[in-house]
C-alpha cells in the first residue's frame, strides 16, 4: 500500500488538490461574525478598563497576553477551526480597543466616568489624540504590508497556508483593529456625528466597497483589507451605542449586559460555522491525498 501523502502548509492554494486551510472563506457570514466580534471587543474592552476600573494600562497588558495565547493556539492548529480563528479575532478586537484608548486618551475628565479622578493603576494614557494615533497606526499597518509584499507571499486570505504568511496576517489584523477603534471613537466622540451618524457613515463606505467589487480594475484583495479596517469602527460605534448613557446618544445597556449578549451571539455563530465547516470537508479520501 502506498505511503499516505502529507500535505504541509507550503502546498500551494488554488490547485486541484485539497489544501489544509487555516483561514475561513470570505462570505456574508464572515462579515456578520466580524462585526459581532468587533462590537463585543469594544464592549468587553470597555468593561475591563472602565466599568471594572482596571484602567487602560493594565487592561492592555492583560488583553495583549490573551491575544498571544490565542494566537499560539491558532498558529499551532493544523487546519481552519472557527473557534480558534474567531477567538483570535475577538482577542485582537479587545486588545485593540484598550491599545487605542491608551494611545489616544489621557486623564482628562472627558475620558473618565462621572466623579472619577483616575482610572486604574499606571499611566492614564499617552494623550496622543485620535489624528496622531491614527497616523501612527496607519504607518505601522503600511509597514507590515510592505514587509509582507517583499516576502512575495499572497495577501489573499483563502490562499494563506504558510506559517510566515499567517503571522503577517495576524500582525496586520491586530493593527487594523486598533486603527479601526481609533476611527470609530473619533467618529463617535469628536466628529459631531454621534454613534448612529458614525455607524451610518461607515455603512455607506462599506456599501461603496460592495459596488467596487464589480469593477475589474479594483483588486478584491485591496477591498478586503479596507473593509476589514472599516468594520472595526462600525463595531466600535455599535458598541458605544449599546453601552453609553442615553444623554450621550446611547442605549445605556451597560458593558456587562451588552458583552454577555454579544458573546452568546458570537458563540452561536461560531458553532454554526463549525458545523458548516465539518460538512464542507471532502469525504473522498482521494481529495485528501490519503490512499
Amino acid at each position: 500500500m502506498p505511503e499516505p501523502e502529507v500535505l504541509t502548509d507550503m502546498d500551494v492554494a488554488g490547485t486541484d488538490r485539497y489544501v489544509l486551510r487555516k483561514l475561513p472563506e470570505v462570505t456574508l457570514a464572515f462579515w456578520v461574525m466580524k462585526i459581532a466580534a468587533t462590537t463585543l471587543g469594544e464592549t468587553a474592552g470597555d468593561l475591563f478598563a472602565q466599568t471594572l476600573k482596571l484602567g487602560y494600562f493594565l487592561t492592555t497588558i492583560a488583553l495583549f497576553l490573551i491575544f498571544v495565547v490565542t494566537l499560539v493556539v491558532q498558529l499551532r492548529s493544523r487546519r481552519y477551526n472557527p473557534f480558534f480563528y474567531w477567538t483570535v479575532i475577538l482577542s485582537t478586537s479587545m486588545a485593540g480597543t484598550t491599545m487605542s484608548d491608551f494611545m489616544n486618551r489621557d486623564a482628562s475628565a472627558k475620558f473618565l466616568t462621572d466623579g472619577a479622578t483616575s482610572l486604574g493603576w499606571g499611566p492614564q494614557g499617552l494623550g496622543l489624540g485620535y489624528p496622531t494615533g491614527a497616523a501612527i497606526l496607519i504607518s505601522l499597518l503600511l509597514a507590515i504590508f510592505v514587509v509582507w509584499k517583499r516576502t512575495g507571499l499572497t495577501f489573499a486570505i483563502r490562499d494563506i497556508v504558510s506559517f510566515r504568511a499567517e503571522a503577517l496576517f495576524w500582525a496586520a489584523i491586530l493593527v487594523s483593529n486598533t486603527l479601526g477603534t481609533s476611527m470609530g471613537d473619533f467618529l463617535s466622540d469628536s466628529s459631531g456625528l454621534g454613534y448612529a451618524g458614525g455607524a451610518l457613515l461607515v455603512t455607506g463606505a462599506l456599501a461603496v466597497l460592495v459596488v467596487l467589487m464589480r469593477v475589474p480594475a479594483v483588486p478584491n484583495v485591496v477591498l478586503f483589507w479596507i473593509a476589514f479596517v472599516l468594520t472595526r469602527p462600525l463595531g466600535a460605534t455599535a458598541g458605544d451605542f449599546l453601552t453609553k448613557p442615553v444623554a450621550k446618544g446611547g442605549l445605556d445597556l451597560g458593558t456587562a449586559g451588552s458583552s454577555a449578549v454579544l458573546l452568546a451571539v458570537l458563540i452561536g455563530l461560531m458553532g454554526h460555522a463549525h458545523v458548516q465547516e465539518r460538512r464542507a470537508v471532502p469525504r473522498d479520501k482521494s481529495l485528501t491525498g490519503v490512499s
